[in-house]
């Protein structure tokens, strides 16, 4: 049986744990003795990396896991390599992140899965192994991607009453396999509302400095003057849109933006007007979850948990109430 968790479910277990472990002795904590490799994104204490280290972090204090942090600047190529280092480091559990796709882990899983590592997949999602490797511990905490960009484009087509006819780019990252289902999604929803999208692809340049954004967003604009909407499932390219617009010459509002993540540039963006919406990925619970995966299947064999960490959009509204959150890193 497939056990699909809710926030309120996985909360409890992870709180029973804690609850367990909390008046122990360190050696006598649920994680004891386990090592943990972890794939967090991009850039230590970058916006949409830090809520997850801290995540893991607190998770793997919490149960006493060894934890090894890995980052990759979001390129799948250092993904693999990052778990093949792990591999051969041999420890009892691993995260990876999707990016790379089904096809380039395969291999590398069943290897990891013969040695007896607990692997689970955490942002993008792998869905081919985890039904393969279920039952060995194999879930996923993160966005469901087309979900989470068609609940974006909603929020964008509301925000700044977009008709059908209306003109929208999403710049996203499409050359990447399942990681693209979020922007696909996104499409979608504008399509669904009768816009006329534009598709250009996020570099691999772009992806690794974010900044790269800029001229590119800015002439895309001088060369669409009936543009009304951009959109992005890329988050730290969602922080700079507020720039490629005002250095476009644009108001806050004349173009809709819809984003996703809680930099804190995105956040200025969205209080300012420059963004109408941002997709909230909850990143806090990608970091907690799996660490908390890693011990229940180590110590219990619980199957995998498959988690939507995305709850929906902030606006500024949202973002006024949870900001003392966004600011301590829980989001």
């Amino acid at each position: 049986m497939r056990l699909r968790m809710s926030f309120a479910s996985a909360a409890a277990i992870a709180a029973a744990l804690f609850c367990g472990t909390a008046a122990a002795a360190p050696q006598h904590k649920l994680g004891a003795g386990l090592t943990m490799y972890f794939q967090m994104g991009g850039s230590p204490g970058d916006a949409s990396t830090l809520p997850r280290e801290l995540g893991a972090k607190a998770a793997a204090k919490a149960l006493g896991v060894r934890l090894i942090s890995q980052y990759s600047d979001w390129q799948p190529e250092k993904m693999i390599e990052q778990f093949r280092q792990a591999i051969a480091a041999g420890p009892q559990c691993a995260e990876i992140m999707g990016h790379p796709g089904n096809a380039a882990f395969a291999p590398l899983v069943s290897k990891a899965e013969a040695q007896g590592m607990v692997v689970t997949a955490g942002n993008v999602p792998l869905p081919k192994l985890e039904a393969k490797y279920r039952t060995n511990g194999f879930g996923y905490v993160g966005t469901y991607l087309v979900q989470g960009g068609e609940t974006t484009a909603a929020a964008m087509v509301k925000a700044g009453h977009l008709k059908p006819g209306d003109e929208a780019l999403e710049y996203g990252v499409f050359a990447e396999g399942i990681r693209g289902e979020s922007d696909e999604g996104l499409v979608m929803g504008l399509k669904k509302a009768g816009l006329k999208v534009y598709k250009l692809n996020i570099s691999n340049a772009v992806n690794a400095d974010p900044a790269l954004a800029v001229p590119i967003l800015v002439a895309f604009i001088e060369r669409h003057p009936k543009l009304k909407a951009i959109g992005t499932q890329q988050g730290l390219v969602t922080s700079f849109i507020p720039k490629a617009l005002q250095e476009a010459g644009k108001k806050p509002g004349q173009i809709v933006v819809g984003g996703i993540d809680l930099a804190p540039t995105t956040i200025a963006g969205v209080k300012s007007g420059y963004i109408a919406a941002t997709l909230n990925q909850q990143l806090y619970m990608q970091g907690f979850l799996p660490v908390v995966q890693c011990v229940l299947t180590k110590r219990f064999d619980l199957e995998g948990m498959n988690v939507n960490t995305a709850a929906g959009t902030d606006d500024k509204a949202l973002l006024d109430k949870i900001e003392p959150l966004i600011k301590k890193g829980y989001y």
